[in-house]
């Protein structure tokens, strides 16, 4: 029972891992806590849902929800947060920006797609799978899958390419990768489309291994994408991974062992007790700005 408990936590812990790293991305060029990527995680979701209601199938809505998605997290930069940069506003201003624009997101869906929980289809439904002696889902090898492509693409991005090596020149000194030529504007526009697109995918995954979308799923999720990023060093993208994957496997352990009431708040307990041990997560590094 325990093998199995993790394997379905390790399952669900990827697309923990894909929020986390929604989070770690901008905040590792901006230094900003996008608390609006719950709200985008749950329009990419719903811009998902809004295919297969037209009968488009499963991959064309996640084709539409990654590029939507993508394009919302990059209109609040250039509306919201670029004029606040261009000011030298305090980050928490921006944060407080990001968290209204959340709230914005959120009752448009609601407006637009009422609150009530709406029926998704199953992702990838082709029976069961066997790995060590234990029944898997189709569906949660689809969405292991998914997100562990999406991941590995992710890291080929930012690890190999000449756009990540901007990047990663952009986290480290903006003004110095200004210098060098780097439009530091063009790749925090192209972080936060990577952002959403991270968001959407985690979104559409969720919605088809529960079979349910609603207006207000970002909420929790997003909270526990973001545990994931702080529990692995926020900024740092295989943190995120590992951050998710060790909260996915613990949350699957608690209901398992104390209740699914549990649940919830299991990703919180982890993170106390992690961060009472390494205040900057188990790979942060000490020096991060505080904001």
């Amino acid at each position: 029972m325990i093998l199995e408990q993790i394997l379905n936590g390790i399952m669900l812990g990827m697309v923990y891992a894909l929020i986390a790293v929604g989070y770690s991305l901008v905040f590792g060029i901006l230094r900003l806590l996008n608390m609006a990527h719950g709200a985008i995680y749950a329009f990419g979701a719903h811009m998902a849902l809004l295919i297969v209601s037209m009968n488009f199938g499963l991959p064309a809505a996640f084709v539409f929800a990654i590029l939507t998605t993508g394009i919302l997290s990059v209109a609040m930069d250039r509306i919201i947060l670029a004029p606040l940069r261009a000011k030298n506003a305090p980050n928490i201003t921006a944060l407080i920006s990001v968290m209204g624009v959340s709230y914005i997101i959120q009752n448009m869906l609601m407006i637009v797609f009422d609150s009530t929980k709406k029926t998704f289809p199953k992702l990838f439904d082709f029976g069961n799978v066997e790995i060590f002696g234990v029944t898997l889902t189709s569906t949660q090898i689809s969405m292991f899958l998914i997100a562990l492509a999406f991941l590995a693409l992710l890291t080929f991005i930012v690890n190999f390419t000449k756009v990540g090596l901007a990047m990663r020149a952009s986290r480290e000194n903006p003004k110095a990768a200004n210098m060098m030529g780097i439009d530091v504007r063009k790749i925090v526009t192209f972080t936060f489309f990577i952002s959403g697109m991270c968001a959407a995918v985690a979104g559409v995954l969720v919605s088809g291994y529960y079979q349910m979308v609603y207006s207000t799923m970002g909420t929790e999720a997003g909270l526990k994408g973001f545990s994931a990023a702080v529990l692995g060093g926020i900024g740092m993208l295989h943190g995120s991974v590992i951050g998710g994957v060790i909260i996915g496997i613990a949350e699957s352990l608690a209901v398992t062992f104390l209740g699914g009431s549990f649940r919830s708040a299991t990703a919180y307990i982890v993170l106390f007790i992690v961060l009472l041990i390494r205040p900057s997560g188990l790979f942060g590094k000490d020096n991060v700005e505080k904001v």
